[in-house]
């Protein structure tokens, strides 16, 4: 359905994100860890998994880092070893930046094979020492005609302050991208602004737009909201202020991810972009992964799911 979903253009997908565990952890442990991502998975109405790839991003931000970061298991090591009975398509995050063009090209043609969504992430910064380009990446990756479907990153912040996210969209999507899926969306006039440009766009291009599936993320702490802010995800000063006010700042944050849900879906259903969510949880505490398995039925319900 979700290869269906994203060939025809159709609106409505719903994916939920997770982080593979730590490197660290004994085999036993990540089982375990394995074990209770799947029981949460399994009572959910979706369209696929998405399995991030973490890149340590302090070449791009010199502030501290709100959370130490700690390299986690290959997201599609951690598929292929832990994820195996899940009966989803699983979006298997890939930065490129590790590889050189030789040792991409040997991945795709051996465990890549069996990748049948991937999403393609350059380096975090310029600064980074970055190994592959995401342009090489795309053209290698057209190269291997496997059934595999590529997806890219957007990131509406980036539209405000360079007001030509569409274009980078575009042009992705001749590199061979056919739906997108969003930094986390806070501040929603960055997501709206990204979608009125880009329908804007192709009505005067005659092209054809893909999905673009809106990152939404519950927040229940201060640290989590400072992590967040590091990340680059852009939250309006007076909704920080409201969040930070609040005696039950993750209830809060979730009035907020159903608004701007509520008003993406609105605002969309005059334009010409397919649109679709991707929910996520931030951090690893208990609430607030809850919270995002809320959000999740939350949108599925918007959509006839329930």
């Amino acid at each position: 359905m979700l290869r269906s979903k994203i060939e025809n253009r159709e609106s409505g997908i719903l994916l939920y994100g997770i982080t593979p565990p730590k490197l660290g952890h004994a085999p036993e442990k990540i089982a375990e860890i394995a074990a209770r991502q799947l029981a949460r998975i399994a009572g959910l109405d979706i369209d696929g998994l998405v399995l991030y790839d973490i890149q340590d991003e302090s070449a791009r931000n010199a502030s501290p880092r709100p959370f130490p970061f700690i390299e986690t298991i290959d997201p599609w090591v951690y598929s292929r070893d832990y994820l195996g009975d899940l009966r989803l398509p699983k979006i298997i995050y890939n930065g490129v930046g590790r590889y050189t063009q030789d040792t991409f090209a040997e991945w795709l043609g051996t465990e890549g094979r069996s990748v049948d969504f991937m999403v393609l992430v350059g380096a975090p910064s310029r600064l980074s020492n970055a190994g592959l380009s995401l342009q090489d990446a795309y053209r290698i990756s057209r190269s291997y005609p496997q059934a595999r479907l590529i997806g890219g990153v957007t990131i509406p912040e980036r539209h405000i302050r360079k007001s030509d996210e569409h274009l980078r969209v575009v042009a992705k999507t001749e590199s061979g991208c056919r739906f997108f899926i969003s930094q986390c969306v806070y501040n929603i006039q960055n997501a709206r602004q990204l979608l009125l440009d880009y329908c804007d766009y192709l009505k005067k291009t005659g092209e054809t737009p893909v999905p673009i599936i809106f990152t939404i993320t519950p927040c229940g702490s201060s640290k989590t909201l400072h992590f967040m802010e590091w990340l680059g995800i852009e939250i309006p000063v007076w909704l920080k202020s409201e969040l930070e006010a609040s005696a039950d700042m993750l209830s809060k944050s979730v009035d907020a991810c159903t608004r701007i849900v509520d008003e993406l879906i609105a605002h969309a259903a005059d334009l010409c972009v397919p649109i679709g969510f991707n929910v996520e949880s931030v951090a690893i505490r208990k609430d607030e992964i809850e919270a995002s398995l809320a959000l999740v039925r939350y949108i599925g319900g918007k959509w006839g799911r329930i």
